[in-house]
């Protein structure tokens, strides 16, 4: 039996893992359950269902529960505010199950150097297919890593057909069901050049040696090729339950979680360049994730600004991307303090990540405004 703490209860990932609480119920006790107050009914039936010791809203509430006594913390919450969380359950020596890629993103060394080998189990379903295969070898086997992209709803257009994009558009993503967003990160692939900076932060690959290929079916989660030449691939349909159960019993399985892939029928893998012209969140994340210090906080604050304000019409599909290039290069001149509190530099402290969330959604809010 595995107590469990669930951060971010309400959303995809967290309701998600509830089911599975729901099928093994000999296997998870809920102790904690947190939200951030968008759905307060489902929060307050889950609580009424599951009991925990301790329950509550928001960020503080997060951080509370992340502290408590138990064998995993799942953290589901969306967005740079799941950083402190994620600080509070490395701190207090427990599994981490990350879903909430933004913390690692954000805080970079701050994140890993507080973590114990092994202490971070990674739930995207791309770095828990990669944690799968590097089973296989050792870490001086590997050759790289090989990150797989559906390429969203707008995969093969070029940058001046993506001009016109409408929120309603992006939200239509072929293959999977998230929040909208990730789906619009998923769109614009900010979402994978995020997962490029994770890949390095979780596994200690250099970024040279982490690829992404577009992979329109997203049944080859990801891939790792090894230096003889083998490359070995985790498969299955769609789903994220798959990771979720991972994360919650790593490295241990559960039976049944998830259809396995159908070889009575006919399958057809396309695997493809990325098109970093049409698509250049990839390239910048890289930039971003290269720099490290601060500059990945940048990244990820000012893209958040950028799909609030696409989804409610005042910015255009491109120039999400477009903009965040815009403060991550205001973010590097090195302007003094008064305009940019923390130019890159490492190490960095929690206050410095939260001094340049803060700076890079004013810019970007600004730069939206015009």
């Amino acid at each position: 039996m595995r107590d469990i703490v669930v951060l971010g209860s309400t959303g995809s990932i967290g309701t998600q893992a509830l089911d599975l609480v729901r099928r093994h119920p000999d296997r998870f006790r809920v102790i904690g359950l947190t939200a951030g107050g968008s759905n307060p009914d489902l929060f307050e039936a889950q609580v009424a269902e599951f009991a925990p010791a301790y329950s509550g809203l928001g960020e503080d509430a997060s951080v509370e529960a992340a502290s408590m006594a138990c064998d995993v913390v799942l953290n589901g919450i969306t967005g740079a505010v799941g950083l402190l969380p994620t600080l509070a359950a490395l701190d207090a020596g427990t599994t981490l199950a990350l879903a909430n890629k933004e913390s690692l993103i954000i805080g970079g060394e701050l994140v890993t150097s507080r973590a114990r080998p092994g202490q971070i189990v990674p739930v995207d379903s791309e770095h828990s297919a990669l944690a799968q295969c590097l089973l296989s070898g050792t870490p001086e086997e590997v050759r790289r890593l090989v990150l797989t992209a559906s390429g969203g709803p707008f995969r093969g257009r070029t940058r001046a057909e993506l001009a016109d994009v409408t929120p309603e558009a992006a939200l239509n993503h072929p293959t999977w069901s998230m929040g909208p967003v990730i789906t619009v990160n998923s769109a614009t692939l900010v979402n994978k050049g995020l997962e490029v900076i994770e890949a390095h932060l979780l596994f200690g690959v250099p970024f040279d040696a982490i690829d992404v290929v577009v992979h329109p079916t997203s049944v080859v989660h990801s891939m790792v090729e090894f230096r003889d030449g083998s490359t070995l691939v985790q498969a299955s349909p769609p789903t994220m339950m798959i990771p979720i159960a991972l994360g919650l019993t790593w490295p241990e399985r559960l039976p049944e979680v998830a259809p396995a892939v159908d070889w009575t029928t006919a399958q057809t893998w396309e695997f493809h360049p990325l098109d970093d012209e049409a698509f250049p969140a990839v390239s910048l994340a890289r930039e971003a994730g290269s720099r490290g210090g601060t500059a990945p906080a940048v990244y990820n604050a000012a893209n958040e600004v950028c799909v609030e304000a696409f989804l409610e019409g005042r910015l255009a599909f491109p120039a999400i991307v477009d903009t965040v290039a815009e403060v991550l290069a205001a973010h590097g001149t090195g302007v003094p303090s008064s305009q940019d509190p923390t130019p890159d530099r490492a190490p960095v402290t929690v206050d410095d990540v939260l001094a340049a969330d803060a700076w890079a959604r004013e810019t970007a809010r600004a730069r939206v405004a015009g």
